[in-house]
């Protein structure tokens, strides 16, 4: 038999356990390079199109479109170059696949970690899977490179059948039917004394039902951290979500239509969750006359160097916070739980909310803070672009610092963001239009926006918050200021 090789979904850099196959670039019968695109997939972060590693005939598509799949499933085959092949269907239909037994998250992702092809079943190469296991633990993806975590992976844990010993009869075993060995529901962590975890730490791990003696520690003397408590309640989730798919799905009734909470939008879902329950938020708002910001973008339209740049007022206010940021550090700074230590960064990779219609992403502009005007208009345009098209990468979503989300785009006028995890800031920019307004103890028409700006309450004060929101105002109300912040 001609052997095949089976390409596997790979972990694309983000420690994503799961991935959609949007569509695929080839069928059956096709001859591909090495780096030829072979398949779109949609991860919890965005759009991903997959290279295959090696050239040959594609032999079969393993997994049908709309399907979700953990890392490590086998994906496609590929045969050596010029093989015949059948045309046949372009992947298996959804229940067919379905109904195939799949590994748990984790253990797939273990899998994927050996490489992305293995040799098909029945082939010299399948016989010595021990060793293939042992080989995946010290390989990596080509393509892909390693990734830091601090999360362990959890200790297996054996059945208490016990050892036969030496005295034992070697009698033929009996043929037995499987054992179907049903959990029992997990018990209220007890407190764990004995384990060394600071009491947020602890009352974590009680909200999300895990068992603190059965977390690997990776802070200081062996502490037990929130990113080891939430790594392991991560992986525990991961694990169980084969078993609950098995289950299936309550059909629709009359008049209700039900959509499946997966990639970007269970993502984002479970991103402002943490957030919002991690993070004390406080919202402060401030109305602006941004009269003299819409004046100044007529005038920067009409110069040589911004004649091929799309002005916004998202661009003043974005190079407005950038300034700001300057004298209020703490609006660009993390919280790091395990150390007890704020963290201020030195750099500003400035993160825009975009809606798209695979859901909200926060893509960012790499040390925005560096960057002339014109140059940070040209970023947000082609940023915003990208994102609206579904196709930016996990890799330009992380590491955002300080985060802009225009809701004016809607029409709207103002609301309380929620703060993207980790970072300290948030500032939402409502619509600007015309108001009535006092100008000289007259009424007059004026260009109004509201901005309302989210911050940590463990890492910003309310006056910081405060100091930081008029620096931003000041400067839509009077450019000029600018300078003085500069």
């Amino acid at each position: 038999m001609t052997e095949a090789r089976e390409f596997r979904l790979p972990d694309v850099g983000e420690g994503l356990v799961e991935a959609e196959i949007v569509s695929w670039r080839v069928k059956p019968g096709d001859e591909v390079k090495v780096n030829d695109v072979v398949v779109e997939i949609e991860t919890a972060k965005s759009l991903v199109e997959l290279p295959c590693p090696y050239a040959g005939t594609i032999a079969e598509l393993l997994v049908p479109e709309g399907q979700v799949v953990p890392v490590g499933t086998p994906i496609i085959r590929v045969a050596a170059p010029g093989t015949a092949v059948s045309p046949g269907p372009s992947a298996p239909s959804a229940p067919a696949a379905a109904a195939a037994p799949a590994a748990s998250a984790p253990q797939a992702a273990e899998a994927a970690v050996a490489g992305s092809f293995d040799v098909a079943a029945g082939s010299p190469g399948a016989t010595t899977e021990a060793a293939a296991v042992d080989e995946q633990k010290t390989s990596m993806l080509v393509g892909y490179g390693p990734r830091t975590t601090s999360a362990r992976r959890r200790p297996r844990t054996s059945t208490s059948a016990p050892a036969p010993t030496a005295a034992a009869p070697a009698t033929p075993p009996t043929p037995a039917p499987p054992l179907h060995v049903t959990p029992a529901p997990a018990a209220p962590a007890p407190a764990h004394p004995g384990v060394l975890a600071k009491p947020p730490v602890r009352k974590l791990a009680k909200d999300l039902g895990v068992d603190l003696t059965q977390v690997p520690p990776t802070g200081p003397n062996g502490t037990v951290s929130r990113a080891d408590v939430e790594a392991f309640a991560a992986t525990a989730a991961s694990a169980a979500e084969p078993a609950e798919a098995a289950v299936a799905p309550a059909a629709p009734s009359a008049g209700e239509t039900r959509i499946p909470v997966r990639g970007v939008r269970r993502s984002t879902a479970q991103a402002v969750t943490q957030s919002a329950f991690t993070a004390p938020h406080v919202t402060e708002w401030v109305s602006v006359d941004a009269t003299a910001t819409m004046e100044l973008l007529d005038r920067l339209r009409a110069r040589r160097d911004f004649a091929d740049v799309r002005l916004s007022p998202l661009v003043v206010v974005a190079k407005a916070c950038l300034l700001a940021l300057r004298r209020t550090p703490e609006l660009n700074a993390t919280w790091d739980e395990p150390a007890g230590e704020i963290v201020l960064k030195r750099h500003v990779n400035l993160g825009i909310a975009a809606a798209t219609p695979r859901g909200l992403m926060v893509p960012h502009v790499k040390n925005a803070d560096r960057m002339p005007l014109a140059d940070l208009a040209r970023s947000l345009t082609e940023l915003t672009q990208t994102a609206r098209a579904g196709k930016t990468q996990p890799a330009e979503m992380q590491g955002t610092t300080f985060t802009i989300t225009n809701v004016g785009v809607f029409g709207v006028d103002g609301g309380t963001p929620i703060l993207n995890p980790g970072e300290s800031g948030i500032l939402a920019v409502g619509a600007i239009r015309k108001q009535p307004w006092v100008v000289d103890d007259e009424v007059v028409p004026r260009w109004v926006a509201t901005l309302s700006l989210s911050f940590d309450h463990r890492i910003v004060d309310g006056e910081q918050g405060s100091r930081f929101l008029m620096d931003v105002a000041s400067v839509l109300e009077d450019p000029a200021s600018a300078l003085l912040l500069a």
